[in-house]
């Protein structure tokens, strides 16, 4: 899989730059990997926010896999229109986004739809919303186990909050939602030991809700970087996402994962101002930005460094201007895949060295038709 110049085009001149290319084959080894780590397809559960796109998810849904995390109404509709079977909108809808979730679960009977809770307000104003619609909806309790950016405390407030869940007689408590995006450590041991201390807290929780007696919460848990500890779990579903794709960030961080880069910069120098300098026509909007330098990989411009990004320009310094010309194709993977991709309408999609087909984004923006 991992051949020499795998990335590179035949007839690169009818490609645009930027684009961003994606190769099926690699996408296809990640998902088998994906499924070899778990062992069971019934507790895998993607999240699709890294690609937001039909022609992905449904080769997950070739291989069994039949659960689905996304992130906006706009992603859940795509998974609706790709037939789906369970999709967990894995953020609280609040504001307008309680009334479009409650447009969805109505638009698209055959799927399963839940989300997400953390407070008595949002459950109250879901509860009000089933009744008034004369529909369940199926809930999980978000909790924080650390991270601190959503879900409550596994402490007592969340047993309670999951008590009200289980009595409320228009929503359906599902379960403990688990996101512990905060483990990072490059070292796998040492991550593991992390994930697991973290996860305590949530198994307490789960004991404490059954010690109610109040069915047993099944739980969704972890993202990539967790995703080997939680799916040895055998009652937990995992979450990936960003291992579809891959990326220059999770690949060095992570060497011990055996996922493969499948999503590949396409750019062009688009000017040498001095000695020294080349700049590529690939800036603010074309990669995710977020990230310090580097910001990409290059895959056949070694020794470069990237000094600085603007909206439509990326700078880098490279001490051998005897070969780079103006209008040259570089290949670059990027280090952030799940914001690069919705800079792009269309992945161009790429077998055998050739352009064979383009992928739509279409869940790039966070309204659909819902």
């Amino acid at each position: 899989m991992q051949k020499e110049n795998w990335y590179s085009l035949n007839q690169p001149e009818e490609v645009i730059s930027p684009s961003l290319l994606v190769y099926p084959d690699r996408i296809q080894h990640n998902i088998e990997l994906m499924i070899s780590m778990i062992g069971d397809v019934t507790r895998l559960r993607p999240h699709v926010k890294t690609y937001k796109n039909a022609d992905i998810i449904n080769m997950q849904m070739a291989r069994g896999i039949t659960k689905f995390k996304c992130a906006t109404i706009a992603e859940a509709e795509l998974l609706g229109d790709c037939n789906a079977p369970d999709v967990l909108l894995a953020m609280q809808p609040i504001g307008p986004n309680a009334k479009r979730f409650v447009e969805l679960i109505k638009k698209y009977p055959n799927s399963k739809f839940s989300t997400l809770v953390d407070n008595t307000q949002t459950l109250s104003i879901l509860g009000e919303l089933a009744k008034s619609n004369d529909i369940k909806i199926s809930l999980w309790v978000d909790i924080n186990n650390g991270m601190n950016r959503t879900g409550i405390i596994p402490d007592h407030d969340a047993a309670e909050l999951y008590s009200q869940l289980h009595q409320n007689l228009n929503l359906i408590a599902e379960g403990l939602h688990v996101y512990d995006g905060h483990l990072r450590n490059s070292n796998p041991a040492t991550r593991e030991n992390e994930c697991n201390s973290a996860f305590d807290a949530v198994l307490a929780l789960q004991k404490t809700i059954i010690n109610q007696n109040i069915p047993s919460p099944k739980i969704v848990a972890g993202g990539s970087p967790t995703f080997p500890f939680h799916s040895k779990r055998l009652n937990v579903e995992a979450s990936p996402g960003t291992t579809l794709l891959w990326d220059s960030g999770y690949g060095s961080q992570f060497p011990e994962m055996k996922f493969l880069p499948a999503a590949v910069l396409f750019t062009r120098i688009l000017s040498k101002p001095k000695t020294g300098i080349l700049c590529f026509d690939l800036g603010h909007k074309s990669i995710a930005p977020e990230m310090p330098f580097p910001r990409i990989e290059f895959l056949d411009l070694k020794h470069s460094k990237q000094i600085s990004q603007s909206e439509e320009h990326l700078v880098v310094e490279y001490d051998d201007l005897t070969i780079p010309e103006v209008g040259d194709v570089h290949y670059a993977i990027p280090k952030h895949i799940c914001p690069t991709v919705v800079k792009y309408d269309t992945l161009t999609v790429i077998k055998n060295n050739a352009v064979i087909d383009h992928w739509k984004v279409s869940a790039r923006t966070q309204k659909s038709t819902i």
